[in-house]
């Protein structure tokens, strides 16, 4: 699992929330009516898109926004704590999502056929896509391009708890240990998270806390003992910092999480300019180029606005 290199200024990250609010948008209340008509383009047309609430999620979802606020959109952004909550607002209440593919993959199978299913995610990107677009179509929902960035799951220990386990490097180096998990409130039975700890790395999760993806609490968490495994994604800029350790999950139980966007079948057909505006965006997205950008939002505290509309402006997007 590739780290993205650590710049001086990260010792500023311990003040830094992981988890910000999207300033400028809309509430979260998702049950709102939206107005909305046909017709390809913006003339100030409503449209609402919708994502989860930490830094990354938020970050391309505030791109989305200001592609389609400078195509003329009436935009209204909705930032919340889990997916299910816009999942099943979309299409009616929501037109986009701003999305992780093997998330939403899973979370419609798990919808379609019972907590129970086999899952239909993988580390194959266009795998999971053919598997999830029957689902997703059920439902009035459509894929459009995934993008290079492939942002996973991932967990990290102290640098201390790393050396009493002899240098712990890998989620295998903890076989056999029993830990606290901190994580989000979905953890439990999912194959990428609890459930694969358990069952692939031999891993006994005694007590898990659903303190959140990548949150303030769950670094703390982790930080003042409470926790021994915290969960993150491979993106987190700040653990070298704060004195943790992201692991390398050796055995590959996360799967193709690329930045994708999930559209209403309806609204999309209305608007192919839109569809072209997201795809070109994904195409120019990378780890890279977004491990950068969070430094800028998390470290330096530069808002998600700005740091959004710099990148659309650097790549010519707008």
């Amino acid at each position: 699992m590739t780290r993205i290199p650590t710049p001086a200024r990260l010792l500023a990250a311990l003040a830094v929330s992981a988890t910000l609010v999207l300033s400028g948008c809309a509430g979260d209340d998702l049950d709102d009516d939206k107005s909305g008509g046909g017709g390809g383009g913006g003339d100030g047309e409503k449209v609402t898109i919708a994502s989860q609430d930490f830094d990354e999620a938020a970050l391309v979802t505030q791109m989305y926004a200001q592609l389609l606020d400078d195509a003329g959109y009436d935009v209204e952004t909705q930032l919340v704590g889990q997916r299910d909550i816009y999942l099943n607002q979309m299409p009616d209440n929501i037109d986009i999502a701003s999305d992780y593919l093997s998330g939403i993959a899973d979370l419609v199978n798990t919808q379609a056929n019972g907590a129970d299913a086999e899952p239909i995610s993988s580390n194959d990107t266009q795998a999971t896509i053919d598997a999830v677009t029957p689902l997703l179509a059920d439902k009035g929902i459509e894929l459009l391009d995934a993008s290079p960035a492939n942002s996973q799951n991932a967990y990290f220990i102290t640098e201390d708890y790393a050396e009493q386990l002899g240098g712990a490097t890998a989620l295998s180096d903890l076989e056999g240990e029993s830990v606290t998990l901190a994580a989000n409130k979905d953890c439990p039975g999912r194959a990428d998270c609890q459930a694969g700890l358990e069952d692939v790395y031999g891993i006994t999760v005694a007590k898990f806390l659903g303190t959140g993806f990548a949150s303030q609490q769950t670094y703390d968490s982790v930080l003042n003992g409470e926790s021994d495994l915290g969960q993150t994604g491979t993106l987190d800029v700040t653990l070298e910092d704060r004195g943790l350790l992201l692991l390398e999950d050796d055995k590959g139980i996360q799967p193709a999480q690329n930045f994708i966007p999930a559209v209403g079948s309806d609204f999309i057909a209305d608007h192919e300019d839109v569809a072209d505006m997201l795809n070109e965006l994904m195409a120019a997205l990378d780890n890279e180029k977004l491990g950068e950008l969070l430094v800028r939002v998390t470290v330096d505290r530069e808002s998600i606005e700005d740091v959004a509309g710099d990148f659309l402006q650097e790549e010519g997007l707008v």
